[in-house]
């Protein structure tokens, strides 16, 4: 966990470089898209077109209120203007538009999968006087979650494809694939985004839906410290495993810690604990 004080840029402003970026995206893409299905039908092309620009309007209410949903969205949409800026400049975009709309789209890509980015998105959800710190994705659920993003990425790329070269039939047939996909994507990695350090007058929350069956709650009076862990610590790991430095919480006496449901385990397991990672 690492203060703001202590990033190349703050949160914030790496939320208004991802809004310069999300606006100068929009028309570049659009040319370069436009570009990319000079010989399609104009059907397609005002097909993709429409897309586009919708993709362009979500991407714009979850910038200007972003929220744990917003970042859901934001990490869903934006790495996958990069595959569609790719397939613009292979159809036929100018290389002037088109490679910068690639361009933009990486760095757009970049600023919306940062740390300090996903920061400023929990924090913007939190109640009242919280800190929320977003915790490292588990390095065992990465692949799982990389690889649902990718088929549904692939879906919907190549739906747009098919659809803006009038292909209707193939077109609507992946599309609907794509749909279907999309709530269990959406609800996978909308459990990663909800996973988060909690500091409040009244003590530390650990709240993880991935880790954990219920929140856990420390009081104040019952934190005895807090800080990096040392190695060969024998506190209980509810990082996942996460990679990177953890930090360790010690209370002045055990605390129940509810672990969440597994197929080995499907009504979870209760484990007291003296500190934990």
């Amino acid at each position: 966990m690492t203060s703001t004080a202590d990033t190349v840029a703050s949160p914030r402003a790496m939320v208004w470089l991802l809004r310069i970026l999300w606006v100068a995206l929009a028309p570049l893409l659009a040319a370069s898209i436009t570009g990319g299905l000079e010989n399609a039908p104009d059907s397609g092309r005002l097909t993709a077109a429409v897309l586009w620009w919708a993709v362009v309007a979500a991407g714009v209410v979850a910038l200007v209120v972003p929220s744990t949903a917003a970042l859901t969205g934001v990490r869903m949409v934006t790495p996958l203007t990069v595959p569609v800026a790719v397939a613009a400049l292979l159809g036929g975009a100018g290389t002037a538009v088109g490679g910068a709309a690639l361009g933009v789209a990486v760095l757009a890509a970049a600023v919306a999968l940062a740390g300090e980015t996903t920061e400023a998105f929990v924090q913007a959800s939190a109640y009242g006087q919280e800190h929320r710190f977003p915790l490292r994705t588990p390095a065992v659920v990465l692949p799982a979650a990389m690889l649902v993003w990718l088929v549904w990425g692939a879906a919907v790329v190549a739906a747009a494809v098919l659809l803006g070269n009038a292909v209707w039939v193939a077109g609507a047939v992946v599309a609907a694939a794509a749909a279907a996909l999309t709530l269990p994507v959406v609800q996978r990695l909308h459990a990663l985004a909800r996973r988060w350090l909690v500091l409040v007058p009244a003590g530390v929350v650990l709240h993880d839906p991935v880790v954990l069956g219920e929140s856990l709650m420390l009081p104040s009076a019952n934190l005895a410290s807090a800080g990096l862990a040392l190695a060969g610590t024998e506190a209980l790991d509810l990082t996942g495993p996460a990679a990177g430095h953890a930090v360790e919480i010690r209370a002045k006496e055990m605390v129940l810690a509810q672990l969440r449901a597994s197929r080995s385990q499907p009504t979870g397991r209760a484990v007291h604990v003296q500190s934990y990672l």
